[in-house]
C-alpha cells in the first residue's frame, strides 16, 4: 500500500520552504501527498520554537493530530523543525505519542524517517544544522503558483540577546548566487512571478561565500530572471544596509519598493542590551537615505516591548518614534523570556500584563499611522498582483508590490476581468487601516 503523508507547517516562512523541500522528496520517493492530516498515514508536523507562544501551538498541534491514530487511519506521526532540534530529548521523553523526529539540518532525509518510524523504531534524526539546501532538490510549492519564497541563507552569526536562532538553525551561511538563480529559473518554468527572498539576516548575503556583502547582486541577478516580475527582500539587518544595497532597489523596476527591516526597539539602552548594531541615530539616518532615494518605498519593521529593563519612559520614547517614523507596516512583540539566550540571564524582567498593554498600546498607535499612510495611494494608478476573486461581489483581491503575501494587506479591485496570477494597473479609489480597493484598468 502507498502511503499517503501529510505536511503541517507552522512558523515563519523558511520553515515553510522546508516543507515544500520535504514534500518534494516525500512525492520524488512514491508516496502519496495529502492535504488533510485525518486522510494521512503518517503525518510530519514542522514545528516554530522561537518564543512561548510559537512552542505551546507547537505542542498542541502535535497533540491534537496525535489523537488520529485512535480517529483515522494514522500510523506515524513524525515532528520537524526548530522544536525538535532545541528539545529533541524533552519531546521524545514527555511526548510517547511522537514516532520520529529530524532537525532543521537534517529535513532532508526525511524519507529514511518515515522508513524507521513506520517500522517502529522512533528514529531521532538530529544533529548540528550546517545543511544547506540546494536547487538540485524537488520541491513542491504549497504557495499560490505565482509566488514562492527563495532562502538565500541559512542561520544567522548576529548575538542579539533575545534570540534562539543561531542555537537551532545554526552559523550564517549562504547559498550561492548560481544556486539561488537556478532555483529562481526552475520556479518560473512553473509559472513564479514574484520571488521573495528570505533568510535570518539577508544584508549579511554573501560575506562568507564572496569578499564582501552580495545582496544588490543577488537580486539583480533574480530580476534578470525571465518571467519573475517581482523581486521582494526579507529581514533586512540595519547594520549591514549599504548604500549599494539602497541604489540597487531604487533603481531596479522589478525588485519591490518594499523594504522589511526589523529594528526591535528605538532606544539606545535597550539597543545595546539587545546587542543590535548602531543606534538611533544611525537607524533614523539610514531611513533618511532609504526615503530620499526611493521616495514611495513601504517599509515594513517589528518592535519588541517590555524588554528586561525597558522602563515607562523608554515605552513612551518608542511609540514617539513609531508616530514619527510613520512606518507603513509595522509587527509588534511582547519580549518572550527563552531559555539559554543572554536576555533570560538580565535583570528586571517585567510582568507579563505591563508587556502585553504595551504591545497592544503600541499597535494602536501603528493603525492610526496606517490608516494615514494608506490615504496617499487614494488617486494613484499601481501595479497589483491578482490573487483571487469573489464571484458573489464580483471582487477580485490581489497586492501590490507594498504588500508582502500573508502579513500585509491586500487591494480589492473592480470593473475589469483579470486572469489569476496576472499584474494588472489599478487605480486606488478608497483607502482603509491596512486594505485599498480601486478600478481595473482595461
Amino acid at each position: 500500500m502507498i502511503e499517503k503523508v501529510s505536511v503541517v507547517t507552522l512558523g515563519c516562512e523558511k520553515n515553510l520552504v522546508d516543507s515544500e523541500i520535504m514534500s518534494g522528496l516525500i512525492h520524488q520517493r512514491g508516496f502519496s501527498l495529502v492535504d488533510k492530516p485525518e486522510d494521512a498515514t503518517v503525518v510530519i508536523v514542522n514545528t516554530c520554537g522561537f518564543i512561548d507562544a510559537a512552542k505551546e501551538e507547537s505542542v498542541n498541534t502535535i497533540l491534537s493530530l496525535a489523537e488520529l491514530k485512535e480517529t483515522a487511519r494514522l500510523k506515524a506521526l513524525i515532528v520537524s523543525g526548530c522544536l525538535t532540534q532545541r528539545y529533541k530529548q524533552e519531546l521524545m521523553e514527555e511526548m510517547p505519542e511522537i514516532d520520529g523526529i529530524v532537525g532543521t539540518g537534517d529535513f532532508h532525509r526525511i524519507n529514511d524517517i518515515i522508513d524507521e518510524a513506520l517500522g517502529g523504531r522512533k528514529p531521532v534524526y538530529v544533529g548540528n544544522p550546517v545543511f544547506t539546501y540546494e536547487e538540485n532538490l524537488p520541491r513542491k510549492l504549497s504557495t499560490p503558483r505565482h509566488t514562492a519564497y527563495v532562502k538565500i541563507a541559512e542561520g544567522c552569526d548576529n548575538a542579539c540577546t533575545f534570540c534562539s536562532i543561531p542555537i537551532m538553525r545554526g552559523k550564517f551561511r549562504s547559498r550561492s548566487i548560481e544556486s539561488i538563480v537556478a532555483e529562481a529559473e526552475q520556479l518560473a518554468a512553473q509559472g513564479v512571478k514574484e520571488i521573495s527572498l528570505i533568510a535570518q539576516d539577508s544584508t549579511n548575503y554573501g560575506t562568507d561565500l564572496y569578499d564582501g556583502f552580495k545582496l544588490p547582486e543577488l537580486l539583480n541577478r533574480v530580476s534578470e530572471v525571465p518571467g519573475v516580475e517581482w523581486v521582494r527582500l526579507h529581514y533586512a539587518y540595519p547594520g549591514f544596509f549599504t548604500d549599494e544595497l539602497i541604489e540597487a532597489i531604487a533603481s531596479n523596476p522589478k525588485i519591490c519598493n518594499y523594504i522589511d527591516m526589523p529594528l526591535q526597539h528605538s532606544e539606545d539602552a535597550i539597543l545595546k542590551r539587545m546587542r543590535r548594531p548602531g543606534r538611533q541615530r544611525d537607524v533614523r539616518e539610514l531611513i533618511a537615505r532609504i526615503r530620499a532615494r526611493i521616495p514611495d518605498v513601504a517599509l515594513r519593521t517589528s518592535m519588541i516591548v517590555g524588554f528586561p529593563g525597558e522602563t515607562e519612559e523608554d515605552f513612551e520614547r518608542l511609540c514617539d518614534f513609531v508616530r514619527e517614523m510613520k512606518f507603513d507596516r509595522l509587527g509588534v512583540f511582547a519580549y518572550s523570556q527563552e531559555e539559554d539566550t543572554p536576555a533570560n540571564r538580565l535583570p528586571d524582567h517585567l510582568p507579563d500584563e505591563v508587556k502585553q498593554r504595551r504591545a497592544s498600546t503600541l499597535m494602536e498607535i501603528q493603525r492610526e499611522v496606517a490608516k494615514d499612510n494608506a490615504s496617499k495611494y487614494v488617486g494613484r494608478t499601481i501595479d497589483v498582483l491578482v490573487e483571487s476573486y469573489d464571484g458573489r461581489s464580483d471582487v477580485y483581491v490581489g497586492r501590490s508590490q507594498f504588500d508582502a503575501p500573508e502579513i500585509d494587506g491586500e487591494v480589492f479591485v473592480t470593473g475589469v476581468r483579470a486572469e489569476i496570477g496576472t499584474i494588472r494597473k489599478v487605480r486606488i479609489t478608497h483607502a482603509y487601516e491596512y486594505d485599498l480597493s480601486g478600478e481595473g484598468i482595461a
